[in-house]
C-alpha cells in the first residue's frame, strides 16, 4: 500500500498529516472538524487550500482595533552566518509585511530558531508599537511559545533575551500563541518563511 496523506482543512492545527493518529488528535473531538484522506500530498494541500484564503481573510476582517495576527517564521544561510526573520501581520487597518537579516553573535549559534525567536519579538514590538492588546501570533517552532511561557528552560542568551522581553510586556499585550504545522501550505506561514530566506538571498 502507498502513502496515506490526512488533510485537516478544520481543526486544532490545520495541516498534512501522514498517519491517522496524528490527523485523529487534531479532529476528535473539535466542532466543526473538516478532514479528509488523500493518495497524494498534493490532492491533500489542495484540499486545505480550496477555502483557506477566504476563510482567513474573513476572519482578518473581523478583527477588533485593539487585535492584531501575525505569522513569523525564520530562516539561516551557514555561508554568511547570517539568520533572518519574515513577519506577515494583520491588523483591522490591513496588511504588511517585513524581513530583516541579523548576525548577533550570541544568537547565530541557534540558526534559524534565532530568526523564529527575532521574529516573535518583532511581531510582539509592532502590537505594541500599534497600540494593540491582543496579539495571535502564529508560529511553527514550539519553543517560541514554551520558552516564552516558562515551560522550557531558558539556557542560552538568545532565550534568555527572548523570556526576559517577554515577561516585561506580558501585562500589557495578551499573547495568544497559535502553532502552526511547519510546511503544510498554510499561506502565511509560508509566505513569512518565503521573506525570511529572500533578505539571504536563499533561493525559494
Amino acid at each position: 500500500m502507498g502513502n496515506k496523506y490526512y488533510a485537516v482543512k478544520e481543526g486544532r492545527n490545520i495541516g498534512v498529516y501522514e498517519t491517522w493518529a496524528e490527523c485523529e488528535s487534531q479532529v476528535k473531538g473539535y466542532s466543526g472538524a473538516s478532514y479528509k484522506k488523500f493518495p497524494t500530498y498534493e490532492e491533500a494541500i489542495s484540499f486545505i487550500n480550496s477555502n483557506e484564503k477566504a476563510y482567513k481573510e474573513k476572519e482578518i476582517l473581523k478583527l477588533k482595533g485593539n487585535e492584531m495576527v501575525a505569522y513569523v517564521d525564520g530562516s539561516f544561510d551557514k555561508d554568511s552566518k547570517y539568520y533572518s526573520y519574515g513577519a506577515v501581520i494583520f491588523t483591522a487597518e490591513g496588511k504588511e509585511i517585513y524581513s530583516q537579516k541579523e548576525n548577533d553573535e550570541t544568537m547565530v549559534d541557534m540558526r534559524n530558531v534565532a530568526g523564529e525567536i527575532r521574529g516573535a519579538m518583532y511581531a510582539m514590538e509592532q502590537a505594541l508599537r500599534k497600540g494593540k492588546d491582543v496579539l495571535y501570533l502564529h508560529y511553527d517552532y514550539v519553543g517560541i511559545e514554551k520558552w516564552a511561557t516558562g515551560e522550557w528552560k531558558t539556557n542560552k542568551d538568545g532565550t534568555r533575551k527572548y523570556k526576559e522581553y517577554y515577561d516585561s510586556i506580558k501585562d500589557k499585550l495578551k499573547v495568544e500563541f497559535e502553532k502552526v504545522k511547519a510546511h503544510s501550505g498554510d499561506k502565511y506561514n509560508e509566505e513569512a518563511d518565503k521573506l525570511a530566506k529572500e533578505v539571504l538571498d536563499i533561493e525559494v
